[in-house]
């Protein structure tokens, strides 16, 4: 099956793969999923938040994916569960063509050491390097261009598409999924200053990705520089990432694009960062913490919960008054510890 077959389900088949009450026509044909407003008889729409309860009643779609106590306002046929989002997130992965397309084998081009371990329906694609003692498992796909360095392991399932480079010494779980420009590996930033320039200091240790993890394009996790950088299962990381030599990242976590993570920081599991969030190095977050975007974080989270620093934007010229009168807020507490040591010795 090549990336553009279409697929073809029944409503009946629908519902049996999300386990979901269908009321309509179990033998209508749909062929893709879009939104409410877009979608045509043939595809699948679906509702899950109420900001977008008004396309209803005007939708074309097939059927619609909906939680039961919004069944009442569909004017056609439906697929009732509790989580409607979760159902969408399963039905687009049957309609994905990457999901379905045929293994390629190994590409003529592809550079493959004789030491390599290949697993079953493994995938090499054009230019592609794999390097010596490397293992693939069972159905790994190893894009176009890409490179995987010596002695690296790569689990089952795992995907790393057009030009993803991992260096030596690497393991990647099983149904990992690196983006286009991702960078495993890389040597951290590590130098020390000899009073007149920068000595290198050599990278001893390694990256470990757990399973279901997915690394966004041109992302980089920089390996140890004598342990390993842990990055736990199911992590989430979207693209133009940060991850310095030997942070450490909780199960389970999700990382929004352009954050950025220094040295030696311990992320908990069930973690939200929010695009554009910095974390200053030696710090850990505990279980359980989400950061909203473009947050600045420079001391250790303890208690799980919701942090947030800077400001919003706002007009210039509040801002630029704002700033000015950021500068005197030491000295206007000051100023009021004063008044109140006074008031209370008077």
């Amino acid at each position: 099956m090549t990336p553009t077959d279409s697929l073809t389900l029944t409503l009946a088949d629908v519902a049996k793969q999300l386990e979901a009450r269908l009321v309509g026509d179990p033998a209508r044909q749909v062929t893709g999923i879009a939104t409410l407003r877009e979608a045509g008889p043939s595809q699948i729409a679906f509702l899950s938040n109420r900001a977008y309860l008004k396309d209803l009643p005007g939708t074309r779609a097939g059927a619609v994916l909906l939680s039961p106590e919004l069944a009442a306002s569909c004017p056609v046929d439906r697929i009732e569960l509790a989580n409607p989002y979760l159902g969408y997130a399963a039905l687009s992965r049957l309609f994905d063509p990457l999901m379905r397309r045929e293994t390629a084998g190994i590409h003529p081009s592809a550079v493959v050491a004789k030491s390599v371990t290949l697993g079953v329906g493994v995938e090499v694609g054009p230019n592609a390097v794999v390097e010596a003692g490397v293992e693939l498992g069972d159905e790994v796909v190893v894009g176009p261009g890409s490179v995987v360095g010596a002695d690296s392991r790569i689990g089952q399932g795992s995907r790393l598409h057009a030009n993803v480079t991992v260096y030596h010494g690497v393991i990647i779980g099983a149904r990992a999924i690196l983006h286009s420009g991702a960078v495993i590996g890389a040597d951290g930033f590590g130098f020390a200053h000899d009073g007149n320039g920068w000595q290198k200091i050599a990278q001893l240790g390694g990256v470990v990705l757990g399973d279901d993890v997915e690394v966004g394009s041109c992302s980089s996790i920089d390996r140890g520089a004598l342990g390993d950088t842990v990055i736990g299962n199911d992590v989430k990381i979207d693209s133009q990432v940060q991850i310095a030599h030997n942070v450490q990242i909780g199960d389970h976590s999700a990382l929004a694009g352009c954050v950025g993570i220094a040295g030696s920081t311990r992320v908990g599991r069930h973690c939200m960062l929010g695009g554009g969030v910095g974390l200053s190095g030696h710090l850990t977050l505990c279980d359980g913490v989400q950061v909203t975007g473009m947050s600045l974080v420079t001391n250790s989270i303890l208690e799980p919960g919701v942090y947030s620093s800077g400001t919003g934007a706002m007009p210039n010229t509040q801002w630029r008054k704002n700033a000015v009168r950021f500068k005197h807020l030491d000295d206007l507490a000051k100023r009021l510890a004063r008044l109140e040591k006074n008031g209370r010795n008077g």
